[in-house]
């Protein structure tokens, strides 16, 4: 059981998994209150290497010396063991320590919370109510599992009662939280790994907002047969998002981007910002880090894009979206299946959810948290895969990928990199002019 903890009087904070997007959220938090912060994670990325160029010390590697006597709070990823030897350490020795859900729930205390849940869709919904909420002067706080392109920031501090926050149901992190607005963008049959079924994640969902007090609002669409039984016996009131019309064009692609603006503008009306302010800002709303994120072009002239897309209903929205919005080019997606508990659940749907492209290669499966047991593998995907599409590829690694890409992309394709995990790198390397402006 953990002491309470006072964050106002903590001087070095420790974070480990601090490579997580939510996670040095936090720690850029800390940074920015004058704490002295550490961290460790599995291997180095643009989020270390940014947490690092502002202050932190980074350690590549989880090891008991990475504790040191001074650390008086850790804070730590909920994919993080239990066996972990910082977290047994910390333990061992009596330092506090929270996971990342536990802390978001200890900063919201007191605070007016606005929390953006769903199985997708969430951080997009959560960065264009940020964005809504900062040009309408009402200076919340923001923690999003991007990084938002105006601020250039996954956490935004504030100086009012808001505290808007995207809010995860991996393993019932959200249940940490106490909203006076819930949003609940859509349920899906995502972390079976975890839930085991879609019931048991309705039931969390549902656990969530029942949280919600009677002067609070839920914000959702209710005739959405899978939503519906997350909305049994709550006492806050249930906002229908769909009645919100959306009278713009926005600037990112998708039908489940409306649906997402229609979410926003829900919640910015409930908050008392007026409709002209809300559109304005949509207007503006280029999206985030890898969310249908443009990245440059190669040497041949192709389009590099990258999304973070990994389970079916969101690849089959996001791809629907590029070809709206390039409806005569070929489009090659380079696809990184994310963990393998995840693509042998889902492999028949994942097979399915690439008929709006034209040509599909495979990079080996993101591992993450799991072990490789042999039973799945992204060439056994891509076999799968042949039977609904005639042009898929399994190349496996990066290098590989890139020198097939090098020879075989012509002038005018788009080529999305996609998937939760590092294939985003891939694009990196190919592109041979960057050009953020575009979209």
């Amino acid at each position: 059981m953990n002491k309470k903890i006072n964050l106002n009087a903590t001087k070095k904070v420790h974070f480990i998994g601090i490579g997580g997007i939510g996670v040095s959220a936090i720690a850029r938090m800390m940074l920015l209150n004058n704490k002295k912060v550490s961290g460790s994670d599995s291997s180095p990325s643009p989020v270390t290497e940014r947490i690092k160029r502002l202050g932190a010390r980074i350690y590549i590697g989880h090891q008991e010396s990475n504790i040191t006597d001074k650390v008086d709070l850790v804070v730590y990823s909920p994919a993080v063991p239990g066996n972990n030897p910082e977290l047994v350490k910390a333990r061992r020795e009596g330092i506090p320590a929270y996971s990342y859900p536990e802390i978001l729930g200890r900063i919201s205390q007191g605070m007016y919370t606005i929390a953006v849940s769903g199985t997708h869709g969430k951080t997009t919904t959560t960065a264009m109510i940020a964005e809504i909420m900062i040009a309408a002067k009402k200076y919340p706080t923001v923690v999003v599992g991007s990084f938002l392109k105006e601020q250039k920031d996954n956490f935004v501090p504030g100086n009012s009662k808001y505290f808007l926050v995207e809010a995860c149901e991996y393993r019932r992190s959200f249940l940490n939280l106490s909203p006076q607005i819930l949003v609940i963008t859509n349920i899906d049959n995502d972390h079976l790994d975890y839930y085991g079924n879609l019931q048991n994640i309705q039931k969390a969902f549902n656990e969530m907002a029942l949280k919600v007090p009677r002067d609070g609002f839920i914000v959702c669409n209710p005739g959405d047969k899978v939503v519906k039984p997350a909305l049994k016996g709550v006492r806050g009131k249930i906002i229908d998002y769909t009645k919100t019309k959306v009278n713009i064009m926005l600037p990112i692609p998708g039908h489940h981007n409306i649906q997402n603006a229609q979410a926003a503008l829900a919640v910015a009306k409930l908050v008392g910002i007026d409709e002209a302010t809300t559109l304005d800002a949509l207007k503006e709303f280029h999206g985030t880090w890898r969310r249908t994120e443009y990245k440059g072009t190669m040497k041949c002239g192709a389009l590099i894009y990258d999304d973070y897309a990994h389970h079916p209903t969101e690849i089959k929205a996001t791809l629907a979206g590029f070809r709206a919005m390039y409806p005569n080019k070929r489009i090659i997606v380079v696809f990184q299946p994310h963990l393998f508990s995840r693509t042998k659940l889902l492999l028949n749907d994942l097979a399915k959810s690439f008929g709006d492209v034209n040509k599909i290669i495979f990079a080996d499966i993101y591992a993450a948290r799991e072990a490789d047991d042999g039973s799945i593998s992204s060439r056994i995907l891509a076999e799968r895969m042949k039977k609904y599409h005639k042009n898929v590829r399994y190349e496996g690694g990066f290098l590989s990928i890139e020198s097939y890409l090098k020879k075989k992309t012509k002038k005018d394709d788009i080529v999305i990199t996609m998937g939760a995990g590092n294939i985003y790198q891939i694009g990196e390397k190919i592109i041979a002019k960057k050009n953020n402006s575009h979209l």
